[in-house]
């Protein structure tokens, strides 16, 4: 005789993981937009009908994911990557010689394209959906270090021009967010090692054939969209990728 057939059980989600989903729900929407302060916990507690202590810890875990910013005496702010600290996050890349430089974005070109299979695939995105592609290179001390192609979702960014690019004076991801209302919030990466061809070697100012450091991202905003797939060279002769783990 066949058993009965059980349906599972549905996921227990604890109580403060649903309020930090309506958090990030707020979040997507633009209701609370990136610098700009949350309202306070007591005041969250009484919109969610929960006790203060379970709004704390939803916005303690978000803060851990670089999500929110807590400021002592001024409240809880969304993150945003005109912070400095927000640069250091997605740029892994310091002088050998120690210390912190700052990089300058040079944007070269910027066109409009249709996405090929790899890029639909990195983006989520169907077969020759429109894409917006950037090549952009980064310097350090006036020095080039770093060349990248970058893939956008035309639906996003279709109004993207190199003018634009060249205007803005702070980071890409700033610009990203400041002019798209896009805000990187979690990024993928893979890295191996690569020749440099003729083209990235003039560009970076290295010998042909000299080991380049291949770093491909697939960039996320919120509800783990991706927004960005981009493929850097890096010149690793006086830098070195780091990154801190624990």
């Amino acid at each position: 005789m066949p058993h009965p057939s059980v349906s599972p059980s549905p996921t227990f989600s604890p109580l403060y993981r649903q309020i930090k989903s309506l958090l990030l729900q707020r979040l997507e929407s633009g209701e609370w937009r990136p610098g700009e302060v949350i309202p306070s916990e007591s005041e969250l507690a009484v919109r969610f009908q929960v006790s203060q202590g379970t709004v704390r810890k939803a916005i303690d875990e978000m803060a851990s994911e670089n999500l929110l910013v807590r400021r002592q005496g001024k409240g809880t702010f969304v993150a945003t990557h005109d912070d400095p600290r927000a640069f250091f996050r997605f740029l892994r890349l310091v002088p050998l010689a120690g210390g912190i430089e700052q990089a300058q974005s040079i944007p070269l070109e910027c066109w409009r394209a249709k996405a090929g299979p790899e890029a639909a695939r990195m983006l989520e995105i169907n077969l020759s959906d429109p894409i917006n592609i950037v090549r952009r290179l980064l310097a350090f001390s006036g020095k080039p270090v770093v060349v990248d192609e970058i893939y956008l979702p035309g639906e996003v960014f279709g109004i993207l021009t190199l003018d634009m690019l060249q205007a803005y004076k702070g980071s890409l991801y700033s610009f990203f967010e400041s002019q798209f209302g896009v805000r990187m919030i979690r990024a993928e990466e893979r890295l191996r090692a690569v020749p440099a061809d003729r083209t990235s070697a003039e560009m970076l100012k290295v010998a042909e054939g000299s080991p380049l450091l291949s770093v491909e991202r697939v960039s996320f905003t919120y509800a783990d969209k991706p927004v960005e797939w981009r493929r850097g060279l890096y010149s690793t002769h006086d830098h070195c990728y780091f990154n801190e783990l624990g």
